[in-house]
């Protein structure tokens, strides 16, 4: 891995621009710690984010004590590192584009490793003058804030589409007035298997293993097949033909399901469901995403500590089993619409990533020198790239 001092000097900086030691232009705030601020007013920067107490006290992600917390005021960059010399925006961008956190979690140590401050004497910075500190900040405050924009409206469009399907599918799975004789319990149509196989024996190592991990929540697709040998598998495992519906029994508010298209093994905390000749596979992958299905399951996971479907629990449950060419109807109508929202949400999210891509790129660019920041919007730079992305979309 390039280190930050090779960085730098790969792309000399401008003429007057200096090159400094990190611990010569960032330094340390201490001697501020909680000695009694309200605690819903204090932050934490965890996995990258802020946890606020307020919104996230429910979810677990709050320490039981906030008294060795050291107070953040309006303006500190929030690095474990604050007080930076000069413009603090372009700083902030700076130390974006340095990626220390990708950095110093190549050193080893994982998500939670600690870095002292004396591990930064030995990398380098790129350091114009105040004025051209600004005048970059000024830049990418506008430029990052356009493409975030975009993005955002993107992000949205994505949910609009996702929200479509979801209603295309509870159109087709939950019809307002069933037939008595229709309505079955899930144990009548269904079988989830039982009987394991040892995943290290020679006839099953190099057969797929499917855990939850590999199954996109709430569509139905298997977003990735890995042998059990590739995931290092030793425990038991569930083994099934091709065609089997795979469902996850562990948080069933993800609704993840799918329809195996090879023969294999799934983990312990899916359920492998072969359904009977009155039901095809794909409309019960159908019902198992739908959203009555999905709330009916969650609530019910909260009657136990764990939360997950047990057997018994899933096999009282009824759902809709319409006549085979019904059932036929709704697949062809489901998957043909699914099919072609994936295909323009594919797209969407491909240019999501590639606005993200080019916003990091502006802001090295800007950093270290490599853009003229007073030149830059004046030839619409930003527009241009823009526009491409978004005629590749389209395309």
């Amino acid at each position: 891995m390039i280190t930050l001092q090779e960085r730098v000097h790969s792309s000399p900086p401008p003429t007057g621009w200096n090159v400094n030691k990190l611990h010569r232009v960032l330094r340390v705030r201490k001697g501020f710690k909680n000695t009694g601020m309200q605690e819903d007013n204090l932050l934490s920067l965890s996995y990258g984010r802020i946890i606020q107490k307020n919104i996230d006290a429910a979810e677990g992600l709050l320490p039981e004590s906030f008294e060795t917390y050291q107070i953040v005021e309006p303006g500190n960059i929030v690095m474990r590192l604050t007080d930076l010399q000069n413009d603090k925006r372009y700083w902030a961008y700076a130390l974006l584009a340095l990626d220390l956190a990708k950095y110093y979690y190549s050193l080893g140590g994982g998500v939670r490793q600690s870095i002292k401050f004396s591990d930064f004497p030995n990398d380098w910075i790129s350091t114009p003058n105040t004025d051209t500190q600004k005048a970059i900040a000024d830049l990418l405050d506008r430029e990052t804030a356009r493409i975030d924009q975009l993005i955002e409206k993107k992000q949205r469009l994505v949910n609009v589409l996702k929200e479509r399907l979801l209603s295309e599918l509870e159109r087709l799975t939950a019809p307002n007035e069933p037939l008595h004789s229709e309505l079955v319990p899930f144990r009548w149509v269904c079988r989830v298997t039982q009987g394991q196989v040892d995943p290290t024996a020679p006839e099953w190592a190099d057969k797929p293993l499917i855990a939850p991990n590999h199954i996109e929540s709430r569509t139905g697709r298997l977003i990735a097949i890995e042998t059990a040998e590739d995931q290092g598998a030793i425990s038991g495992k569930y083994a099934f033909p091709d065609g089997t519906v795979v469902y996850s029994k562990i948080s069933p508010n993800l609704a993840k399901a799918c329809v195996s298209p090879v023969a294999g093994m799934c983990s312990a905390d899916m359920y492998p469901i072969l359904p009977n000749k009155s039901l095809r596979p794909q409309f019960l992958l159908m019902q198992l995403l739908s959203a009555k299905f999905t709330d009916w399951a969650t609530l019910e996971s909260m009657r136990v500590a764990m939360p997950k479907i047990n057997r018994e629990t899933l096999g009282a449950y009824r759902f809709w089993v319409p006549a085979l060419n019904i059932q036929d109807e709704a697949i062809k109508d489901f998957f043909t619409e699914q099919e072609a929202l994936e295909r323009l949400t594919d797209k969407v999210s491909k240019s999501i990533t590639q606005m993200r891509e080019f916003r990091a790129a502006l802001i090295t660019a800007a950093v270290t020198g490599q853009i003229d920041v007073t030149t830059w919007g004046k030839q619409g730079q930003t527009d241009g790239r823009l526009d491409e992305i978004e005629e590749a979309m389209q395309a």
